[in-house]
């Protein structure tokens, strides 16, 4: 299932890139044009909402990088991975989240499902 372990390295890259075009581009390759992101904190839909989504996550935590814990489980078109919210590689996460990650048939991203572990102190 290396497939979906790449897709998963590089949907943690988008978060992680600082170029709200590259971002952008980088989008429009990963996910289907209808693809749902849903998580506690948003449920949006197709390649604006999620962009959007991401931009607010890096404005609310500049600096800050997402970085993959352990492993991506993997099974037909299904990925869930635990990511961590840090400020160095490696460092202990400020937050920690469990997203599901779907594929469509050619390999883009059709919807990403997130569950919030651990958030900051308010």
């Amino acid at each position: 299932m290396s497939d979906l372990s790449n897709t998963v390295t590089r949907y943690l890259a988008i978060w992680n890139e600082a170029d709200a075009d590259k971002r952008a581009a980088a989008i429009a390759e990963l996910f289907t044009a209808d693809a749902p992101y849903i998580d506690p904190l948003a449920a949006v839909e197709g390649h604006e909402g999620v962009a959007a989504v991401i931009a607010g996550a890096r404005d609310q935590f500049q600096g800050l990088s997402f970085e993959l814990i352990g492993t991506v489980d993997t099974h037909h078109n299904v990925a869930r991975f635990q990511w961590g919210l840090v400020t160095e590689p490696g460092a202990e996460p400020i937050a920690i989240g469990f997203d599901v990650a779907v594929t469509a048939d050619d390999g883009r991203i059709k919807g990403v499902y997130g569950f919030l572990d651990k958030v900051p102190a308010a």
